[in-house]
């Protein structure tokens, strides 16, 4: 192995470990306390859940960004390029400004703490470090609790969007332990927002009783989303998420204009790439719920694939009844399951499949199953990473 001192950004995460199957926080937490010394950190909005980070983040920073704020957007994982992770004003962050700070990070990180480093804690440091003077920070969670790498710097402001089972070896084996999990990761005040369980909301309160002799935090949890006429042509759970957004500037004491909502570029998030296309990178049921309702009375061309740890059953089961065929499209990762699995299920459910991978102009498609699944199709399609 070269020197990690020395190597570029793209080179030194091609060491990374992408997933893994036990966490050490340490590594992240002992890291932080060096690299927090050189930056001055922004007021900080920590989204977690199961489903919408990625849309309530985007929102969130576009209507602070619009309304002159100096705000830094970090989400994962990205679609095509590394870049779209760290969001910097309005734009994806240059590859000038990830060399700056990786080699900053580099020159005050000892090695060992650069060797044990995962993928997602160092992205997750560059993107603390580039947020240095900004106003906001909105840190999207990756597996998303209290150990989590996004996690490593208290929390100004915890949005909770809607959770169910997903991650379950990390998280825990109910609805009621994951949102245990994620929701104790919250330090002053948390948001919850609309939910398809209704003990979420108890948690939280259970949550803010079992964190009273580290820290004092408040709650608010939003069942009404009534005072706010949102006319946005956004899919009608994305206009749920964007609500969670407003209460979360009321809070701030920011003023609403819902015109500042309007042409916010989401993307892989039900975005309409074509007239016919429609890509969307959910991967569990609760996403497949949210997309059999918005495609609820047409017959679609699903373009499909599923990670092996992911309930792809189910999955299929619920968007059964707006699928007209499957095409199940090439993912190359281990972590993808094996083909056959995904044809017995639609022998079981039948749901027509399709061998080859073609778009006709005269049919609809929803690319859907993970970010890998986008990507792979795009790749199909020719984008690349401009």
């Amino acid at each position: 192995m070269q020197d990690l001192k020395v190597v570029d950004l793209k080179e030194f995460l091609n060491y990374k470990t992408l997933y893994y199957d036990k966490i050490d926080f340490s590594i992240v937490q002992n890291s932080w306390e060096i690299l927090k010394n050189h930056i001055n950190l922004p007021y900080v909005i920590h989204i977690v859940g199961t489903n919408g980070k990625g849309s309530t983040g985007r929102f969130l920073s576009t209507y602070l960004y619009r309304k002159n704020y100096k705000v830094l957007h970090y989400s994962s994982p990205h679609i095509i390029k590394f870049n779209e992770r760290i969001w910097l004003n309005g734009t994806d962050v240059c590859d000038e400004d990830l060399q700056l700070a990786h080699k900053k990070i580099q020159s005050l990180l000892d090695i060992k703490l650069l060797e044990k480093l995962t993928y997602f804690e160092y992205t997750t440091l560059i993107a603390l470090y580039l947020s240095s003077d900004f106003d906001y920070i909105v840190l999207e969670a990756g597996l998303g609790g209290e150990f989590d790498a996004t996690n490593v710097v208290k929390n100004d402001l915890s949005l909770i969007t809607t959770i169910d089972l997903d991650h379950q070896a990390f998280l825990g084996n109910s609805v009621e332990q994951i949102a245990q999990t994620k929701m104790r990761a919250c330090d002053n005040h948390m948001i919850v927002g609309c939910q398809i369980h209704e003990v979420v909301a108890q948690m939280a309160y259970e949550v803010k009783e079992q964190l009273k002799q580290k820290r004092e935090i408040s709650i608010k949890v939003v069942d009404k989303f009534e005072e706010y006429d949102i006319k946005t042509n956004y899919a009608s759970y994305l206009k749920k998420n964007l609500q969670l957004v407003i209460e979360a500037l009321k809070y701030l004491n920011i003023d609403i204009d819902i015109s500042l909502f309007e042409n916010i570029k989401l993307k892989g998030r039900c975005e309409k790439i074509a007239s016919n296309i429609t890509i969307d990178v959910g991967h569990n049921p609760l996403a497949a719920r949210v997309l059999q309702k918005e495609f609820e009375n047409k017959k679609i061309t699903l373009i499909y694939n599923s990670y092996k740890d992911k309930d792809y059953e189910s999955v299929l089961k619920i968007l059964k009844p707006i699928i007209k065929q499957i095409i199940i499209i090439d993912v190359k990762d281990k972590r993808i399951v094996d083909k056959n699995n995904l044809f017995e299920i639609c022998k079981k459910y039948n749901i027509m499949t399709k061998s080859k991978l073609e778009i006709n102009e005269n049919e609809e498609y929803l690319v859907f199953g993970s970010f890998l699944v986008v990507e792979s199709f795009l790749e199909f399609l020719g984008v690349d990473e401009k």
